[in-house]
């Protein structure tokens, strides 16, 4: 089941978490405060939104209850980003991310209930947007501009079937190169083979149907 996923703030690294979000597959409501740069965003997530992110009311009204995580993505400014996570966390959202800018601002961060602190020093866009999808993706590899190689367990409804029945490079356009169970080394998978839900799959895809995956 597809994620639902605020992130409130398009700077740079907003707009990099943003998209690899949408491009990994999940729903993303892209919020900014800045109309050009929502514009410009539009074909890059599910749903841009214009909304002053300093102003409480228009927080609320962006309707963050339903989502799944909420990123506060605004570390040049401290007031906005407690009261967006004050809102997240009154709407119910499970997971509260926010972007820090210091040690200081981190301590702050938490104690108004932030769950995850990100540091953007330490963090690219991509790998927090692999993290934040882990449910589906034990780890995602970008080979290049069009490629990623993805670690999974078998969707559920590839279960007591075979390569050869699922036909996944054919339907979904994607191969499965290797596979393991547990700690193991990696083994091609006979086509004739079951997956099963303790298999670790080793799958390259194109960056344009990863989606497909979720």
């Amino acid at each position: 089941m597809k994620k639902s996923i605020a992130v409130l703030g398009l700077g740079r690294f907003g707009q990099s978490l943003a998209e690899n979000l949408y491009t990994m597959g999940a729903d993303v409501l892209a919020v900014d405060n800045d109309e050009e740069v929502v514009q410009s965003f539009a074909d890059k997530c599910t749903s841009a939104v214009y909304a002053d992110l300093t102003n409480e009311a228009e927080v609320t009204e962006l309707g963050l209850k339903d989502m799944d995580i909420v990123i506060i993505a605004m570390s040049h400014s401290l007031a906005p980003s407690v009261m967006s996570i004050a809102v997240a966390k009154e709407q119910g959202v499970p997971l509260v991310v926010a972007k820090t800018s210091s040690e200081r601002m981190s301590s702050i961060l938490r104690k108004v209930g932030a769950d995850r602190i990100i540091d953007p020093d330490g963090e690219s866009g991509s790998r927090v947007a692999r993290v934040l999808l882990a449910e589906t993706f034990k780890d995602v590899y970008e080979l290049d501009d069009n490629m990623y190689m993805v670690e999974m367990n078998p969707k559920e409804e590839w279960l007591g079937k075979s390569l050869e029945e699922l036909r996944l490079r054919e339907k979904m356009n994607l191969n499965v190169v290797a596979e393991r169970g547990g700690r193991g080394l990696w083994h091609f998978v006979p086509p004739k083979k079951p997956l099963t839900k303790q298999m670790l799959l080793l799958i390259v895809v194109e960056k344009k149907d990863i989606a497909l995956l979720q």
